[in-house]
């Protein structure tokens, strides 16, 4: 084996082992900006206040507000009528076919105009009463978008809540009526009680 000879010059670095490249001042500065940037923003404990009593607000018309007046059924199907519009229009806000609805026709009579409580949730929406052509209607403002952003919220809270309760009384229902059968084939009767859930 022969042996190289010893170098006279300094030892060279093996490649991994080089210096990385001087990164200027300027340039860490923009990348930092720019993932500032990218951050969604934080809010402030007033604006979090602020839109949490904006969502209470809207419970409230909900509950008590529609809730009450109207049975459980005409609730619901109300809540999705206006949850319906509601997405339609942050779906697709520059669409002028959503930025209003006639209170005249069928559907939003049944469900907005005759129901307690449905009309004054759309209002607090950003909708408002207008006649055009002897036609009454109702408009919504894009100055309104935070209420209607937070008024969906929290009807998809409600209708979520009453999909799951609806959900778990069909579950309930279901075990009900296999405890009650398996009973019968063994020979042992027993009724359950009446369901003591509301009617609401």
């Amino acid at each position: 084996m022969s042996q190289s000879p010893p170098s006279s010059g300094p030892a060279a670095l093996p490649a991994a082992e080089t210096a990385p490249p001087t990164i200027s001042a300027d340039a860490l500065a923009a990348a930092a900006e720019r993932r500032t940037r990218e951050l969604p923003a934080q809010k402030s404990a007033a604006q979090l206040a602020k839109e949490h009593e904006r969502k209470q607000k809207f419970r409230r018309l909900i509950d008590p507000g529609i809730t009450r007046p109207n049975n459980k059924e005409d609730t619901v199907s109300s809540l999705n009528t206006v949850l319906k519009i509601a997405e339609n229009l942050l779906n697709d806000p520059d669409n002028p076919k959503y930025h209003q609805f006639k209170p005249t026709n069928s559907v939003i009579q049944r469900e907005l105009v005759k129901r307690k409580g449905v009309l004054e949730y759309v209002v607090e929406l950003g909708f408002r009463a207008e006649v055009e052509n002897f036609q009454p209607y109702y408009r919504w403002n894009k100055r309104h978008l935070e209420e209607l952003k937070v008024g969906t919220e929290v009807l998809h809270e409600f209708v979520d809540l009453y999909k799951q309760k609806e959900a778990q009384a069909t579950v309930s229902k279901v075990s009900q009526k296999e405890v009650q059968g398996a009973n019968r084939r063994e020979g042992k009767e027993f009724d359950f009680p009446a369901s003591t859930e509301d009617s609401d």
